[in-house]
């Protein structure tokens, strides 16, 4: 597959299906990836043969200057990412640098975004089990969640759902995740990260 300009982009919205996580600091791939649905006028369809739920549409000026997207939640618990996101590269061929993974990031201040391409899972099992699927090559926008208070385990904080005081700014951080994705597909990683990246 060739990096084409004109290739789709496969953007994945990294969380755990099932209401029970919905509003967990893990899911916030979700949520932004729910915003980008709507954005675009889309509703989570589940793929095929893909253990994922899927929303096609275009991202950037209207017409065909628009850039084609694939939005996607895998459906197979964070852990296992990986199968589902390369089966959606093959089956809309995707070069794997046009591929985004919308993750929650503990090293990084709440609601702090950092843009960029290839590297380490930093310990974040659904970029491990991508990376293991795919390769490293792939773009990534970390979503700043901050560490556990006290000495809480960091598998019960990211399976928390944000606290209160989050909530307030919740709505508009995830906005400017979306922002930011937005960005980077219209006009490239080096635009995007002078924009948005603290």
């Amino acid at each position: 597959m060739t990096d084409d300009a004109n290739a789709p982009w496969l953007i994945v919205g990294l969380g755990n299906p099932g209401p029970e996580y919905a509003g967990n600091r893990h899911n916030v791939g979700f949520m932004v990836a729910d915003l980008l649905a709507d954005r675009i006028g889309g509703k989570f369809k589940r793929a095929g043969k893909a253990q994922a739920q899927v929303v096609e549409g275009r991202i950037g000026p209207p017409g065909p200057a628009g850039r084609r997207v694939v939005l996607a939640k895998p459906m197979s618990y964070m852990n296992l990412s990986g199968g589902p996101v390369t089966s959606l590269r093959d089956f809309y061929k995707v070069p794997t640098a046009h591929v985004v993974a919308i993750h929650d990031e503990l090293d990084i201040d709440y609601g702090v975004l950092r843009l960029k391409i290839g590297g380490g899972d930093n310990g974040h099992n659904g970029l491990k089990s991508m990376t293991k699927s795919m390769g490293a090559e792939y773009h990534r926008l970390r979503f700043g969640i901050g560490r556990p208070p006290g000495r809480m385990q960091v598998a019960d904080f990211v399976l928390k759902d944000f606290s209160s005081t989050e909530r307030k700014e919740l709505d508009y951080f995830v906005d400017r995740a979306a922002d930011a994705v937005e960005c980077l597909v219209t006009e490239g990683l080096e635009r995007a990260q002078s924009a948005y990246n603290a």
